[in-house]
């Protein structure tokens, strides 16, 4: 007969749904424009399981969203955004604007915070102003709004160095001078790939891919992007807000 020990003792059975799966993303804001950047690298531990899982996606002509932490619930959460996103512009003809479509992310988010969507969501696009604009989340839907915010597995990396750069801390002025409240968009396209050819350098979880997706307000012209190869157009009509995305290689070891 079996012996019956074992069955005096409370037995766990543990259940986890969600895992990690590598990759950073990153957003800026400047004062027409907004950048939103991410790597293409998933993983799960010392296993890369593809070289090309994009972490960022257009919703509309002025706004963008980057997700990053459990691939599944990202891949579904993007999917679920851009569903109501559709039913929106069915019901008003015309597009959500930016603050609206990051209060719809805070509600889906925190409803279902007993069992949350595990992933960090980057906004980013133009608000109705023309102002470039930066919405970050927490997996429950807690948001503000910010000049550049990093998330992901080089967060501890990227972010410090996006504060000295970004918000100019521990930078003194020039005497007679201050610091500009926005950058110009070719020093936020080097901030950003520098931001992440370091973070591969130092980062297993990152680097394959960069795509970096640039969000111009109404009005604004190319200027600042000659520079840049490669460059694709993603923008519906040519007379409002202008969605383009650059894509570049990173070191794949």
């Amino acid at each position: 007969m079996p012996s019956m020990e074992h069955v005096a003792h409370p037995q766990q059975r543990a259940f986890n749904p969600y895992t990690e799966n590598g990759g950073t993303i990153l957003a800026i804001a400047g004062a027409d424009f907004t950048v939103i950047a991410g790597d293409t690298r998933q993983s799960e531990g010392y296993s890369i399981q593809t070289r090309y899982a994009p972490k960022v996606f257009r919703l509309t002509d002025r706004a963008v969203l980057a997700v990053n932490g459990f691939a599944a619930d990202g891949n579904m959460f993007v999917k679920k955004v851009k569903q109501r996103l559709e039913w929106y512009r069915h019901a008003h003809a015309k597009d959500m604007p930016l603050r609206a479509i990051a209060r719809l992310i805070q509600t889906m988010l925190y409803a279902q915070r007993f069992f949350p969507y595990y992933v960090y969501n980057i906004l980013g696009g133009i608000e109705d102003d023309g102002t470039g604009a930066v919405y970050s989340f927490d997996p429950v839907g807690s948001y503000e709004r910010e000049a550049c915010r990093a998330a992901g597995a080089a967060q501890s990396l990227v972010q410090p160095f996006l504060d000295n750069q970004i918000y100019f801390k521990n930078q003194q002025a020039a005497p007679g001078q201050t610091h500009p409240s926005h950058l110009p968009l070719p020093d936020v396209l080097s901030i950003v790939i520098d931001s992440f050819t370091s973070a591969t350098e130092r980062h297993i979880e990152v680097g394959d891919g960069l795509e970096m997706y640039i969000v111009l307000a109404k009005g604004r012209n190319t200027q600042g992007m000659e520079s840049l190869h490669g460059v694709q157009e993603l923008s519906s009509k040519l007379d409002g807000e202008r969605v383009f995305v650059v894509r570049r290689e990173l070191k794949k070891d």
